[in-house]
């Protein structure tokens, strides 16, 4: 275990088994028509990479980088980095998020993408922490519902680390708290 992580959350098994269980859900509910997954970066590169392969219906992805977030704090402005090149009129969109916090990034980013007349938006996320929502946003898919810890790895990360590690952990707060 890396020295930065206070204990594991999940493990990669686990984290492997419930994306098999998303896909089989997604190809399920899409096996009639494509779908273009909108991954967020960056913190969802590693899940939407599993996701795709999971999935068995027809699927485009295109990316977006949205920012909210300054070291380990939300600074409640959502900023759009880079937008996707696709054209979605008339498309199904599943964004893919590494974890669904506070909703702002995701509010943000659902309304944006409804304004170009999709077929329909959804969110699926890997990872959903319901005690920090302050904008009323859920998930169609989530893949563990975890507490109000600081996690990390799996594509999460703090200050740029901890992004390739294979499990999903907490970071001890030494790490993240600032002396005053």
């Amino acid at each position: 275990m890396n020295r930065g992580i206070s204990s594991i959350l999940l493990t990669e098994e686990q984290i492997k088994n419930r994306i098999t269980e998303l896909g089989n859900e997604i190809s399920r509910d899409y096996s009639d028509r494509a779908v273009l997954l909108v991954g967020i970066l960056k913190g969802s590169f590693v899940f939407i990479a599993d996701l795709a392969r999971s999935i068995t219906a027809d699927v485009g992805i295109d990316f977006m980088i949205v920012r909210s977030y300054s070291d380990a704090v939300s600074t409640g402005i959502v900023r759009v980095f880079r937008d996707i090149s696709t054209d979605i009129n008339g498309l199904d969109v599943l964004i893919i998020e590494d974890i669904l916090d506070s909703g702002r990034t995701l509010a943000h980013v659902s309304a944006m993408l409804k304004e170009r007349n999709p077929a329909s938006v959804e969110i699926c996320a890997l990872l959903d922490k319901p005690s920090r929502r302050v904008v009323d946003v859920n998930a169609r898919y989530t893949g563990f519902t975890v507490p109000d810890v600081f996690v990390v790895g799996y594509g999460l990360d703090y200050n740029e680390e901890y992004r390739n590690l294979p499990y999903i952990g907490i970071l001890k707060p030494e790490i993240y708290m600032k002396p005053e």
